[in-house]
């Protein structure tokens, strides 16, 4: 079994050799005098500017420097992952390799866990990136926080503390990296955010690109479907074909009296669309019943018991003769 350490840096880093010395340097000034026994663990997530091996030369006068390399280049959510796999620490900091978030703010956020939270987002509040960046950040906060209830400023900073178990219970693929406060609080995990400070880039170039737009719409629908109806697709598919089904009903109703009245109604378009609504509805209903019945046929195969992740605290202990229970307790 790994020896654990108090505290794992993990760092994402996909072509940034040379933003790498600089970053290592300060983590070490920032995290070496109050938390002895550190680790760095850089994510090479498919570099073709040789960062792994500029990694591998620094780690050899540097214990507490560790690397993995991917075989390509998987995603930020897939490093991040794989970090989250690999660190050994109690507490878990995330930052990004570019250099443009500040290791000297690891200490306040990892303060901060101990005042009761499982994960610290940080909040860029001056950013220092171009104007349009700011604006499509400032409107993907805005729209994501507000539609999912979870209110932060900076859902995607990428300097964020987590307890160990937290961040190891968190599953990260695709590109939902962007939205780790929103998928943590869905499981129960507290989540508050801290002012931290943004740098500009000295490094290397922004990949952000208008693609992301589209993809962050379509990851978010995915983690706001997954964390309300994941167990209990037929409330979602159900409800929409029932008010879909309800509807044609009804104006199938209207058109039979239409009908008994003496009109003609074979050539109305209401008609068609009552028969319409009533075949998308039946289809919505049997769609969210195949699907209750993959999460009861998963359940039946990996059992029903709870991740263990999701408890907080138990009290007392069936399996103690004498009586006495026990409280347990982060």
């Amino acid at each position: 079994m790994s020896r654990r350490v108090p505290l794992s840096i993990v760092v994402p880093a996909l072509d940034e050799r040379s933003a790498l010395p600089a970053l290592l340097e300060e983590i070490e000034r920032a995290c070496a005098p109050r938390h002895p026994g550190f680790e760095v663990l850089v994510v090479d997530d498919g570099s073709t500017d040789r960062s792994f091996e500029l990694v591998e030369e620094l780690a050899v006068e540097r214990p507490w420097l560790r690397g993995l390399r991917l075989r390509r280049n998987f995603g930020k959510s897939a490093a991040l992952a794989t970090g989250f796999d690999h660190a050994r620490g109690d507490v878990i900091v995330t930052i990004d390799g570019d250099g443009q978030d500040d290791p000297a703010d690891i200490p306040a956020l990892v303060d901060a866990l101990e005042g009761g939270a499982d994960l610290v987002s940080g909040w860029k509040r001056e950013r220092r990136d171009p104007l349009p960046r700011r604006i499509a950040s400032r409107i993907f906060n805005w729209v994501t926080s507000r539609t999912a209830g979870t209110r932060l400023h900076d859902m995607n900073c990428g300097l964020k503390a987590y307890r160990g178990e937290c961040a190891r219970s968190l599953e990260v693929y695709g590109e939902l990296h962007r939205f780790i406060p929103l998928l943590a609080a869905q499981e129960g995990w507290r989540v508050v955010e801290r002012p931290v400070n943004h740098r500009p880039r000295r490094h290397g170039r922004s990949r952000f690109g208008t693609e992301r737009y589209v993809r962050g719409a379509l990851d978010f629908l995915t983690v706001s479907f997954l964390g309300r109806y994941q167990h209990r697709p037929l409330h979602l598919f159900g409800g929409i074909g029932s008010v879909l089904a309800f509807a044609g009903i009804a104006i199938s109703i209207y058109m039979t009296v239409l009908r008994i009245g003496g009109e003609t109604i074979g050539n109305r378009p209401l008609f068609l669309l009552g028969i319409l609504l009533i075949v998308v509805g039946v289809q919505f209903l049997t769609f969210g019943l195949l699907a209750q019945l993959l999460v009861v046929a998963r359940r039946d195969r990996f059992g029903a018991d709870p991740d263990e992740s999701r408890i907080e605290r138990v009290i007392g202990a069936a399996d103690e003769p004498s009586g006495e229970g026990r409280v347990l307790d982060r």
